[in-house]
Formats: structure tokens, sequence, C-alpha cells
């Protein structure tokens, strides 16, 4: 098990947990890992991400790595250009969702793919060595400018209508999709509204984005426009608001995918991957339409993990990862909203007309903790959660967990009754307020 890895790469608070040593350890690393490795880096807009940038390239030219500069880019654009242009490896410097003062360093295999739990901790033994490792031929770094249009240009062939009559709001958080998503709209004919759209490092996911969707909602309705879309910091995930202000999370985008892929025998298997997040109620209404659902951990690696032993096409989770295997290896925003206007477009019909599935009362809860870890094992909480379990069971569920990326424990309640659900929502509170 990685120390350092969490569930989506490397993370922290810059020069806190997250240092110029950890950066450099891990541009290190990757070059001791592949002789002459050649390395596209990327990242959003945050501040440190320069700073960070140049600290891990400065680890990797020291192993004799070559590194190539993208920019501002949204992370599945690093994965799709990773393949295309056949480097060893493909980093992403952000920290997706989270507030300004985190950063983080997700890292992709030849093939676009993250790396797998097994491969983080054998990059882990690199992180030992109390120095940097220097090779006798150091690298080369240099910045490219071109690949943007390269991303976008794939983005713009996996649709086949054009979308001119429709209005659209997008709010790219301040982040990495801050140019792409506004221009690959654009060109498919698509009148954009834009909201959060500028580089501005200080305000990614303030008030903005997949994670603050009232702004959205707001501007969506006001402006009548037909749907918006907003993606996270570093546009792996969205979230969709319907022209009458409905919020469609990642649950219900992928159900309208799903049905959709379905229909046109796209579906690889006729099964869809979800988490232990997923709200029930989906993975019902699929069922009833013959379409099977298996459930992973939370995280969208887990999702993409099922998804590639059992060849599957289409996963995502609750949060706003969407997983759409054969056009990448890992979530697209971007992507995903452009695939969900051609529906629409192609349908003639709203996102709230698309999503016919009943869906059961699910109230989540992120309570920040000081050490997260210790929470979740106190005795307390596990007599509280099994005693919970038990009276819930069968027609309700309970999730407790901790975050993967910040100090937060996560909780989840499902039941068929509010009332229920909200009282055991908050005696869990409760006790974890008092450990």
């Amino acid at each position: 098990m990685a120390i350092f890895f969490g569930t989506d790469g490397v993370r922290g608070i810059v020069n806190n947990d997250l240092t110029e040593q950890v950066a450099q350890m891990v541009g290190n690393s990757i070059a001791r890992k592949k002789l002459n490795a050649k390395i596209l880096v990327g990242r959003d807009t945050r501040e440190s991400g320069s700073y960070l940038t140049c600290a891990f390239s400065t680890g990797a030219l020291k192993g004799g790595a070559y590194v190539d500069d993208a920019g501002i880019l949204p992370t599945a654009g690093i994965s799709y250009l990773t393949k295309l242009k056949k480097y060893d490896y493909g980093v992403m410097i952000s920290a997706s969702h989270n507030p300004r003062e985190y950063n983080g360093i997700k890292i992709f295999d030849h093939l676009g793919k993250k790396l797998n739990e097994k491969e983080e901790a054998e990059l882990e033994r690199y992180f030992g060595c109390p120095q940097i490792f220097s090779s006798l031929k150091v690298g080369k770094y240099q910045k490219l400018s071109s690949y943007k249009n390269l991303y976008i240009n794939y983005l713009l062939s996996t649709v086949s209508c054009k979308l001119n009559s429709m209005k659209i709001v997008l709010d790219c958080a301040n982040g990495a999709s801050f140019q792409v998503a506004p221009t690959v709209f654009n060109k498919l004919g698509a009148k954009i509204v834009k909201s959060a759209c500028t580089n501005n490092g200080k305000k990614i996911n303030v008030n903005c984005g997949s994670t603050h969707i009232e702004n959205l909602k707001q501007k969506v309705v006001s402006e009548k426009a037909d749907v918006g879309f907003a993606f996270d910091g570093d546009a792996d995930r969205i979230i969709a608001v319907d022209k009458s202000g409905e919020i469609f999370d990642g649950d219900k985008l992928l159900y309208v995918l799903a049905v959709y892929f379905y229909e046109k025998g796209r579906l690889n298997g006729d099964t869809v991957v979800g988490t232990s997040n997923t709200n029930s109620g989906i993975l019902l209404s699929l069922n009833r339409k013959k379409i099977n659902f298996i459930r992973t951990d939370v995280g969208d690696k887990y999702v993409i993990d099922a998804m590639d032993k059992m060849n599957l096409s289409l996963g995502g989770e609750q949060s706003g990862h969407i997983i759409m295997r054969n056009f990448l290896p890992t979530g697209d925003g971007v992507l995903s909203a452009l695939q969900i206007a051609s529906i629409m477009m192609e349908k003639g019909k709203s996102l709230a007309e698309l999503f016919d599935a009943k869906l059961l009362v699910q109230l989540n809860k992120n309570i920040v903790v000081e050490d997260k870890l210790k929470v979740l094992n106190n005795e307390t909480l596990s007599k509280k959660i099994l005693q919970i379990s038990n009276e819930i069971a069968p027609g309700g569920r309970i999730l407790v967990r901790a975050s993967g990326t910040e100090p937060k424990i996560r909780i989840m309640i499902e039941h068929s009754d509010e009332c229920k659900a909200e009282r055991y929502l908050s005696e869990l509170e409760s006790t974890i307020m008092k450990i």
C-alpha cells in the first residue's frame, strides 16, 4: 500500500504536505524507473502549478529524463496526449476539486492510464533515499504550445452533430478547462454563456465549479439556457444543471449515458460500473431496462480497474467522474458534457426528460477532522455504525469512509424514509464530533 499516494495521486497543501522536495522525489523516481524516460507534464491554473512543475521537472531531469511541458490543460488532455505522442509517462499537476492552497501530482502510464496501487508503491520505494539520484547525463526540458489544439480536435471528433440551436452555460471553475471547453462548444455552434472561465488560480474552485453549483444553477435559469455544465479544477469531473434548475450529479448523468449507449448497442457487456456511493435507485432503474450494474469502492481508479478487468465501456462516480473507456481511459468532464449535449440534441429532449429513474433518499455529510484514520478506527464509532446498519437494513444503506484527498470523514445514508435518514445522519455526526 502506497504512503504518499492517495486515491488520486500525491496531494496536499503546498509547502506543508506537498513540498518542493516531494515533487522532486516524484520526478526523480519516475526517471529511475525507466532509462531516458520521456515525460509529458501539464497543470491547472493554481499559482503553485509553475512552482511544482519546476520542482518535478528538476528531479526528473537530474535522473536523465526528458520533460515536455504542455502548460495548462485538463487532466484528460494529458492522458490522451501521453498515449498519442508515445510518452513513457504523463503527469498532471493539480489538486482537482480541492481549494487553491492544495495541489497534487497525478501520474499516467504510456497508455494514458493512472498508475495502479502496485505501481505507486514501487515508485515510493525510491522516496526513502535521502538524496536525489543524479544521472551522468541530465535530461532536457522544453515547453510545447501546440498540444492543446490536438486535444480540442480529438474532443470534436467524438460527436457527429452540431449544437447550433443550443444555449449552454459553462462553469470552468477558473481551472484547466477555461480555454478548452468554450472553444469546443463554440466550434460546434452552441451559444455559450461563460462562468468562471478565467486563468485565475487564486479563484480556482472558489464558489464555482462542480463542488459549488449554486451560481451555475442561477445562471442557467436566468439566461434561459438549455443546460449548464460545471467542471472542477482539472476538468475530470462534471455536474450538470437542467433548464429548470434541476441538478444532475454523476449518478444521473451516468444513467442517461448508460441508457443511450445501451440503445445504440455501444454498452459493452450491457453493464455499467459505479461505486458504493451510487444511489440504489440508479441500480434498480438500470436493471429494469436489462442493464447490469456493478459497484466498486469509491475512487475513479477503482471504477477504471473494474472496467479494464471486465472490458466494460462505461463507469462513473456520483461526484462527477465519468469514464467512457471507448474514448479515453480516464474521466473527462468536457468529453462527458459533449456527449450529454449531443444526446439532448439528437433526442430533442431536456436532461429532465431523458432521466426517468426513481432515486432513493440519499443524504451525504462531510465532517472535517484532525485525524481521519483515528476517527474511522474508533470503537465507539464502529459500534454506532453496526447499530445503524442493523436498524436500517434491508431498506437502506450506510457508508462511512475517510476521504482519500482531504482530512474529512464522509457519511452517506440511504433510505426510503427521509426522516429516518436524517435521524441516522445526525446520530453519526454527533458520534464523530465527540471522538
